[in-house]
């Protein structure tokens, strides 16, 4: 009976739903985090702040993820997970590294946030696999690693000849890959789940509200209400919950090999979408950055599906 259930028409059917809005699921996500940095550039270039925009993520995450973080240990175990290792993720994936990009933005195009951070993400985690982990160093990492490096090299190279603050702002955005690229190796070493691990965050994220309200708060008349209401849903809820939810659960239906493929189309989406929201042109040498980038991480991401075993 269970074969026959397995191989049903109804079974089956639910199956190829369920991939249908995995693979949609996957595509919200690349646009919730490709569009952030376009979002963001936009904000803090027509008024409001980094600091603004890392009060509105965590004044939302925080108290919405603390029900989830009291249930799992507390404040006593920081979340089930003690001390060390919760200020650990809340550094590499909290308020300070947060900081680091969204003050990028403010300096360096859009298209730079949306290409260094994930390029330097995706070398950290390659490395991190091969020594922590013990995967296998295959052409195809290796080739999408050089790729990567080499895109890097020549938006430094952009951006040292330009007039203006753009190199500064990319090694702001190096530093969020730097941060960034050891939260998942280390959520996989300690194996802690990614909600969980984002209400960590988020919780011990709240501790910058006060630093931000006596040293950086402007007042509320700072942009209209609708204004914070949208950047506070697009900083708390849509990027650090609910494209973090979508990621998990499309990745549990689609698999690593299918779901790898997804992450190089976020510097696609920041970087197309910057053009016509904010007018950044990239010059030939950013573009052939860029292009080598997403190309290394397309390379370096690419797996073959696993086939299924003959019944």
């Amino acid at each position: 009976m269970d074969a026959l259930a397995e191989n049903s028409p109804l079974n089956e059917s639910r199956y190829r739903l369920h991939w249908r809005l995995a693979v949609a699921g996957m595509l919200l996500s690349v646009l919730i985090y490709g569009s952030n940095f376009v979002i963001s550039r936009y904000a803090v270039q027509h008024g409001l702040s980094q600091h603004d925009l890392l009060a509105l993520r965590f004044v939302t995450a925080g108290p919405l993820l603390l029900p989830l973080f009291l249930r799992r240990g507390g404040l006593g175990n920081c979340g089930g997970v003690g001390w060390g290792r919760g200020l650990f993720l809340a550094i590499s994936s909290g308020f300070p590294m947060t900081y680091l990009m969204l003050t990028g933005l403010t300096l360096a195009p859009a298209a730079h946030g949306a290409t260094i951070g994930p390029g330097t993400v995706t070398v950290i985690g390659i490395v991190g696999s091969v020594l922590m982990f013990g995967a296998a160093l295959t052409r195809n990492l290796v080739i999408g690693i050089a790729g990567v490096v080499a895109g890097l090299l020549c938006l430094a190279i952009s951006g040292s000849t330009g007039a203006n603050d753009t190199l500064k702002g990319d090694l702001f955005f190096l530093g969020v890959g730097l941060l960034w690229g050891f939260y998942p190796l280390m959520i996989q070493r300690w194996k802690i789940d990614g909600l969980g691990a984002t209400a960590i965050v988020s919780v011990l994220s709240m501790a910058y509200l006060p630093l931000y309200a006596l040293l950086f708060f402007r007042g509320f008349d700072i942009a209209p209400w609708w204004v914070l209401l949208f950047h506070a849903f697009n900083q708390g809820v849509l990027n650090v919950i609910i494209g973090l939810w979508i990621w998990g659960w499309a990745a549990h239906v689609l698999g690593a090999s299918v779901v790898g493929r997804f992450p190089p189309l976020i510097p696609v989406t920041g970087t197309l979408m910057a053009i016509p929201v904010l007018g950044e042109i990239p010059s030939g040498l950013q573009i052939g950055g860029i292009v080598l980038i997403i190309a290394g991480l397309f390379v370096a991401s690419w797996r073959r599906p696993a086939r299924l075993a003959p019944r």
